[in-house]
């Protein structure tokens, strides 16, 4: 913080430049071997030493909270990395992560007078405040990540806790930090951050020492990389962006106050800006860009008016959704926004549908069994709704008219949003008559007039989800558009429901 200040501030120095470097003595590095058990719970590990470092009160407790700072933001609650920092000089190398059945670890973890094995930990840390919300990480894994030094003492039990023995104190002078991982990229990212942020307290300052991580099958890595990069931006596109007037030489200027080392390549104004280790942020020239704007300050920016005279305006699937929620709210159904992430099961089991067969975009990590896809259609949203005001006075109407998720190998993110409409009639009938009348309704209100040709039809139709010989598919311009029926009773039981329900769901996009 304090180079940082300088060099912003008064210029009195530059940015630092990191350096890894080879133990001094001429050793071996230290080296971290994985095994292959570790495949099924944390793959990836890197590793880096910090020598001859000088830890006062406040450095110590600047250090504790930067690890406590990383993994809850880039290490995501330690499900991405967990970091493990030791006293280099209580324990000895080469280190080994392994993975083993819990039963089988054994070892006095941190601040503890007692060894625990790993499920005795499990139970003894679910109770606290801190570590319990890390347990679920590998609490139902056969086995757990654990490392060791030559001579079997436990360093760390990734992602939960670290063991007693190597702590690190005021005393220590060397540092081994030990990153564990499910993400190579997000574990490189972290440990660049700790020991660039920390070697300032070297006895070299700003350098590191390396390490070597061996994988299973042999491959050999040096750790920390410490990488720099370069980016080549023009001055022009600066001052366009941010809407100021300056010259090459002067932005360049502003972004090595930012610790972006820059200069003026050319005469045509290009700038080679140098990206440290410790700006993982930085992956376009817009981050360049806009540390070029804090640098000149957002308030000495000049305000003007846009070159371009715009009105902004509904698009028009906004504009035919107001539309027609006024209509359907007056034919006397009631509206319902539901969430746009349901179950798998609610989209599939439910409605005796094959998931496999079900184009749905799953969520990589998702919290709970609630939302744990995008929807692909609206009716569960309703059907659960209803479920939860069976005590309303019968019947219950009901619609909703909001985007669905489908997977196309078109769009750049692989998928799209689908605007569609959806009703449902629940009552001691049927009522297929009243979701008929609605569809008509509709159709009346976009001009559709009945007619195979340019207008609308229904025929019949076999759809797992509705009675057999109570489903029709609808269609307008000759397209299929959607269904409507009555539910199938296996639906209706699956959501907790006894009364009989007809459907409408149709896409509305087609009449825009």
């Amino acid at each position: 913080m304090l180079y940082a200040l300088n060099i912003w501030l008064f210029c009195r120095m530059e940015a630092p430049r990191y350096k890894r470097v080879s133990p001094a003595d001429g050793g071996e590095p230290q080296r971290l071997l994985i095994t292959e058990e570790t495949a099924s719970v944390r793959p990836f590990a890197v590793a880096a030493v910090l020598r001859n470092i000088t830890f006062t009160q406040e450095r110590y407790d600047s250090f504790i909270e930067l690890q406590e700072k990383l993994h809850q933001n880039i290490c995501r609650k330690r499900t991405l990395v967990a970091i493990g920092t030791h006293d280099l000089d209580t324990i000895s190398g080469p280190f080994t992560y392994t993975a083993k059945a819990p039963g089988e670890i054994r070892f006095k973890p941190l601040n503890q007078s007692q060894e625990f094995t790993a499920t005795e930990l499990m139970s003894l840390y679910k109770s606290d405040s801190h570590l319990r919300h890390y347990l679920h990480i590998i609490e139902n894994e056969p086995l757990y990540p654990i490392i060791y030094d030559s001579n079997g003492i436990v360093l760390s039990m990734p992602p939960i806790i670290n063991g007693n023995h190597s702590k690190i104190s005021l005393n220590t002078k060397n540092v081994f930090i030990e990153c564990t991982a499910t993400d190579l990229t997000k574990a490189k990212i972290t440990l660049d951050m700790i020991v660039t942020m920390f070697s300032e307290y070297c006895e070299q300052p700003f350098t590191v020492e390396e390490a070597e991580v061996v994988y299973p099958d042999g491959r050999m890595c040096v750790y920390p990389e410490l990488a720099y990069r370069t980016e080549t931006l023009s001055g022009e596109f600066i001052n366009k962006k941010v809407g100021i007037n300056e010259s090459a030489e002067s932005i360049a200027q502003l972004l090595t106050r930012m610790c972006l080392r820059s200069e003026v390549s050319g005469e045509d104004g290009q700038i080679q800006v140098e990206i440290p280790p410790t700006r993982s942020d930085v992956i376009h020239a817009c981050d360049i860009m806009e540390d070029a704007a804090i640098a000149y300050g957002f308030n000495n920016i000049v305000r003007s008016t846009p070159r371009t005279y715009t009105v902004a305006n509904q698009l028009p699937v906004n504009k035919l959704t107001e539309l027609l929620r006024q209509d359907l709210a007056a034919a006397g159904f009631t509206e319902a926004l539901t969430f746009a992430l349901c179950s798998q099961e609610d989209i599939a089991d439910k409605l005796r549908k094959n998931m496999a067969e079900i184009g749905a975009v799953h969520i990589s990590n998702p919290k709970t069994a609630e939302f744990q896809v995008a929807r692909t259609c609206l009716l569960p949203g309703l059907l659960k709704t209803v479920a939860a005001n069976r005590k309303m006075p019968l019947p219950l109407k009901l619609f909703e008219i909001s985007d669905v998720v489908l997977k196309d190998e078109t769009k750049d993110v692989g998928a799209r949003n689908n605007r569609r409409l959806c009703a449902i009639y629940y009552n001691k009938s049927p009522g297929f008559e009243v979701i008929h009348g609605l569809l008509d309704r509709v159709m009346q209100l976009l001009d559709v007039k009945p007619g195979r040709d340019q207008g609308y039809h229904i025929q019949a139709a076999e759809d797992s989800t509705f009675f057999p010989g109570r489903c029709a598919e609808i269609f307008s311009s000759g397209k299929s558009i959607g269904h409507l029926g009555v539910l199938h009773p296996d639906v209706i039981s699956r959501f907790e429901l006894t009364m009989p329900c007809s459907a409408i769901e149709i896409d509305i996009e087609p009449f825009l």
